[in-house]
């Protein structure tokens, strides 16, 4: 069985590092790990991963997909290419176009990125931060990644760093001092 899960509607499905075997990715630069994806009728709507930037070089190309990408460790990169210049800084979510040929360009050494990979035809992504103290979570489908401290969502249950979950619905909860935690929001098109 694939470490991998999907999604069933209504069924809140948990994210963790722990329980996804990180990939080498083809160009020797990286590994990733897939928390988590949501497929319609064979195809993709959108996809969750943890990767690791090891070093310089080209980024992955994901044409027709649109991208988010959040870096949770180091001090970031510099993506160029196809006449784009993006900073990605930590804990700062940048949204671009998968399609898009880019060059990465470490900022002080590895790094590491969450990321989120959907289909912009099917559903719209949005990412933004929560801190410490009460979160809540509207009507939807929400996707919850802890990138620092603990967060405790009651029945739904208590997440701590590189965990959390996807949940169609409201939510509320506590993030611990010093927490931190990626919100991603999705919206149906």
């Amino acid at each position: 069985m694939s470490a991998l899960k999907r999604e069933c509607k209504g069924t809140p499905m948990r994210l963790s590092i722990n329980q996804s075997a990180a990939v080498q990715w083809k160009n020797g630069g990286g590994t990733t790990h897939e928390l988590g994806q949501r497929v319609e009728a064979g195809e993709l709507i959108w996809r969750l991963s943890l990767a690791n930037i090891e070093k310089d070089g080209p980024f992955s190309i994901f044409p027709g997909l649109c991208r988010i990408h959040t870096i949770v460790a180091g001090q970031g990169l510099c993506l160029s290419g196809d006449g784009n210049t993006l900073l990605v800084k930590p804990f700062q979510p940048v949204s671009f176009d998968g399609g898009l040929k880019l060059e990465a360009q470490l900022a002080d050494g590895p790094c590491r990125a969450f990321n989120v990979i959907f289909d912009p035809r099917r559903v719209q992504a949005t990412a933004h931060l929560h801190t410490t103290g009460t979160m809540t979570v509207d009507v939807g489908e929400h996707a919850l990644f802890v990138l620092a401290g603990e967060m405790d969502l009651g029945a739904a249950g208590c997440f701590s760093k590189f965990q959390g979950l996807v949940l169609n619905g409201p939510a509320t909860g506590e993030i611990s001092d010093g927490g931190v935690v990626l919100h991603i929001c999705f919206a149906q098109t």
